[in-house]
């Protein structure tokens, strides 16, 4: 049995019609592309923590395996995975804006109910803004210098579900809550993030490394100066 499909050489970005060929359960051969002559995706016989760990290490291979061939539309319920996405997306961002808005637990214990609800109240409104923004600049910036075309409801919908996904760095946000660490953390955080999104958004828009880098920068310091902005209007 041929599993068929549109899937992409992890190697050379070929497009491939099918990546393995199954004769049984278990047995399996995996397919080479036709354009570079090797295997077009080796991370299907691999462990998951391997890919894992190409991911961390950035290595654009990982990146096509995962946008490519796991992330389908045929495969995956592109919608609800969508949603899970940004709802920890944004639930990871409200507690990054929180620890850098509030140093130490004692402040927060001396807020009275009404302060904290508008405190956090503050923090939504970072949060909504800031990442409308951001994703805008990423979407704006993709169609205007690195796709040079129209950008339609699906590419915009897979461009943001990249910046998601490759936002995984995050996740270690999850363990400031469990262990003390200094807010400068955040900031390295927030580097690894940066880095992600630039081999994500070169994967799928098949550009210049450098031109990748500058639109997430730029989406990443518009994100910042809003929610500097918004940090002085608190403080005032």
């Amino acid at each position: 049995m041929e599993k068929k499909s549109d899937f992409r050489c992890v190697e050379c970005s070929f497009p491939i019609k099918s990546l393995y060929i199954q004769y049984s359960p278990g047995n399996i051969r995996l397919m080479k592309c036709g354009n570079c002559k090797k295997v077009a995706d080796e991370y299907i016989e691999c462990e998951v923590m391997i890919i894992l760990i190409d991911l961390i290490l950035h290595k654009p291979k990982a990146y096509r395996h995962l946008f490519y061939n796991m992330f389908t539309r045929d495969i995956l319920d592109f919608e609800c995975l969508m949603w899970k996405l940004l709802l920890g997306f944004l639930m990871l961002d409200s507690y990054r804006i929180w620890v850098l808005n509030v140093n130490d637990s004692e402040s927060i214990s001396l807020m009275s109910f009404a302060a904290v609800l508008r405190f956090s109240g503050k923090v939504l409104i970072d949060v909504v803004l800031g990442n409308f923004l951001f994703m805008s600049v990423v979407l704006i910036g993709s169609a205007k210098f690195l796709m040079n075309t129209s950008v339609g409801v699906l590419e915009c919908k897979d461009t943001v579900l990249t910046m998601l996904v490759s936002s995984y760095f995050k996740i270690f946000l999850i363990a400031m809550m469990v262990w003390e660490f200094p807010s400068s953390m955040i900031i390295m955080i927030d580097m690894f993030v940066l880095s992600s999104n630039t081999v994500a958004l070169k994967v799928i828009a098949n550009s210049a490394t450098i031109r990748c880098f500058g639109v997430c920068f730029a989406a990443h310091a518009v994100k910042f100066f809003v929610s500097e902005w918004l940090r002085t209007l608190h403080l005032s």
